[in-house]
């Protein structure tokens, strides 16, 4: 049987996504699919449909923050609101931390391998959503970098390749490419089967999903599948 290609766009700014990331990478090797972690920027994504944050709209806002509280918990996710959710999401926003993961995925791309590209991805996600770190700087980036594997000679020159124009023009079209598939939002995961893209937007469609690809859902802890009294 062919092993189904999954892509999973994905911005580091927002929770939903790392909840949704951290669920597709558990099932790995439990689903018969290739992971495809795709980079994007949720501020292009927004700006591309017309669409706004969830966290702008007050009630919309106060329920994301429970309703993100219960899903960590669930998921089991060391998922922490910051300190001023609005200011790290759009007053600083992620684009320095984007740019610098699309480095790390090109630069991945050369191996057929994006083991480094999860690792960095989620050590970014826990310096915003778990710990109250900036991700902005070079020197945070840096931080991240080195706890995901890469040496520090490796990380001064992601940090050099994060800022040339061709990691700026993929993180561009990577962004484009979710647009393409009628995204709203991130995460947005694209399943590919029989030749034909499914789009899925969110971390709460993974039941639906596999009902799609033909496999079977085990909770968000596959090795800990839920029992069904």
């Amino acid at each position: 049987m062919s092993r189904k290609v999954i892509e999973l766009f994905y911005d580091v700014v927002s929770p939903y996504a790392w909840l949704g990331f951290e669920v597709l990478c558990r099932y790995r090797n439990v689903w018969n699919m290739d992971l495809k972690l795709r980079p994007a920027l949720l501020g292009g994504v927004l700006l591309a449909s017309g669409n706004r944050s969830p966290v702008m709209v007050p009630n919309k806002g106060l329920y994301m923050m429970k309703d993100l509280n219960q899903l960590a918990s669930y998921m089991n996710v060391p998922l922490q609101h910051p300190s001023d959710p609005i200011e790290v999401m759009f007053g600083k926003g992620s684009l320095s931390a984007m740019r610098f993961i699309t480095a790390v995925a090109e630069k991945e791309k050369e191996k057929d391998n994006d083991r480094l590209l999860e690792n960095v991805s989620r050590e970014v996600w826990k310096r915003i959503w778990s710990t109250d770190q900036d991700i902005c700087e070079p020197a945070s980036l840096s931080e991240a970098g080195l706890k995901a594997g890469f040496s520090s000679s490796e990380v001064e020159e992601l940090l050099r390749l994060a800022n040339s124009q061709a990691v700026k023009d993929n993180l561009k079209q990577t962004t484009q490419e979710a647009v393409n598939y009628e995204a709203f939002g991130l995460p947005l995961v694209v399943c590919h089967v029989d030749g034909k893209p499914q789009a899925f937007f969110g971390s709460d469609r993974f039941e639906l999903m596999a009902h799609c690809i033909g496999e079977k859902w085990l909770g968000p802890q596959p090795d800990k599948p839920t029992l069904n009294l």
